[in-house]
């Protein structure tokens, strides 16, 4: 059952990924890979920003696992903008 803690977290960070959704559709911006960015770098603001000083809960400690998985996405979006960037003959 999610504490009080988790389920504000939980809502921040759909507030934020609401937040980012309409900017990004008002700046005629909006793409996948710009969103996931973004909602990534949100995300991993509000881990810090919520820590609690002296005990971790045990749903945060989980956490670990989406943060790798999201800066491996991550790795492979900059790798492919990088890809597109370079001329066809340097890789």
């Amino acid at each position: 059952m999610p504490t009080q803690q988790g389920r504000k977290f939980i809502h921040y960070q759909l507030t934020w990924m609401l937040g980012a959704l309409v900017i990004l559709t008002l700046l005629q911006a909006a793409t996948l890979e710009l969103f996931f960015v973004v909602t990534l770098i949100g995300f991993l603001i509000m881990i810090e920003l919520t820590a609690p000083v002296y005990i971790t809960p045990e749903w945060r400690q989980r956490l670990k696992w989406l943060i790798g998985l999201g800066l491996l996405i991550f790795a492979y979006v900059v790798v492919k903008r990088v890809l597109a960037i370079l001329p066809p003959g340097v890789f």
